[in-house]
C-alpha cells in the first residue's frame, strides 16, 4: 500500500524535509521507557525561554547516561551492566538499557543537563525567529 505524502498540497513547497522528520520521530517512538516529561520555562531575569526535558533514570548513575546531538536529534542513552558478583533472591529491578531520541528545531541549543534524585534533566532554549521581509525585483523580458 503507497502512503499518501502528509505535506502534497501545491502551497507547501520545500517541506518534503519535514515529512521525512516527522518519519523518523514515529518510528523512534516505540518504547515508553524511561518516562518523560517536557515544559515550558518561561523567561526570568536574564534567561531566555526555555523548554526542559525531564527524563526518569532512577538507578542510573551519571556514568551510565550519555547525551549527544546527531544531525539535528537530541539522543539520550542509558546503559546499566549486569553485575555478576551479586546474588538475587528476587530480581524485580532488571538492568536495562534505553535510547531516547528528540527531534530538534533547527537552530535549537541545548544549554545543558543535570541528573538529580534520579531525574535526568536537560534544558534547550528556544531560538527568537528572524522577521526578514525581503523585497523581490521583477525583470522585465522581451
Amino acid at each position: 500500500m503507497t502512503r499518501v505524502p502528509t505535506f502534497n498540497s501545491p502551497y507547501l513547497l520545500g517541506f518534503d524535509e519535514i515529512e521525512r522528520a516527522l518519519d523518523r520521530v514515529a518510528k523512534a517512538s516505540g518504547d515508553g521507557y524511561p518516562p518523560y516529561n517536557i515544559e515550558r520555562l518561561g523567561q526570568c531575569e536574564n534567561m531566555p525561554e526555555r523548554l526542559r526535558i525531564t527524563l526518569a533514570v532512577a538507578g542510573f548513575t551519571r556514568n551510565q547516561l550519555e547525551i549527544l546531538l546527531e544531525e539535528g536529534q537530541l539522543v539520550i542513552r542509558g546503559r546499566q551492566n549486569d553485575d555478576k558478583t551479586r546474588q538475587f533472591l528476587h530480581r524485580g529491578i532488571a538492568a536495562r538499557q534505553f535510547q531516547r531520541v528528540f527531534l530538534l528545531a533547527e537552530g535549537m541549543e541545548v544549554l545543558g543537563a543535570d541528573l538529580s534524585s534520579g531525574l535526568l534533566s536537560i534544558d534547550l532554549v528556544r531560538p527568537e525567529p528572524e522577521r526578514i521581509i525581503r523585497r523581490i525585483d521583477i525583470v522585465e523580458r522581451d
